[in-house]
């Protein structure tokens, strides 16, 4: 990937990366690894060092709440769980991007 390329994927999985964890944690309650694991395999983010401060910042925002849960075998894990307001924030984001993505198609492919 070139580095124009390279940065403009930086920028847009930087704008829609909490609103993806949001996506996920809808579906059920995460881990932090796990989490990060899905993202990558997505090419949503590029590690998981970058995911762990989103999360404190969400936790902040009380867009996700945590609990320690220990399995019979292994160790403590913190789950995430998104909260009512984390998903009145992705009910938003998802009608932002519904009312953006056509546009933006749309202008892309005036373009190409």
């Amino acid at each position: 990937m070139d580095n124009t390329r390279e940065r403009i994927v930086t920028n847009i999985r930087k704008g829609v990366l909490e609103y993806c964890v949001l996506a996920l944690l809808s579906q059920r309650d995460m881990y932090g690894l796990e989490l990060a694991d899905k993202l990558v395999a997505r090419g949503l983010t590029a590690s998981e060092g970058s995911l762990y401060p989103l999360l404190a910042r969400m936790r902040q925002a009380s867009t996700v709440e945590t609990r320690w849960l220990t399995p019979e075998q292994g160790h403590a894990r913190r789950y995430y769980a998104i909260t009512t307001q984390g998903r009145a924030h992705l009910r938003e984001f998802a009608a932002a991007w519904r009312d953006i993505q056509p546009h933006v198609d749309e202008l892309i492919a005036e373009e190409a």
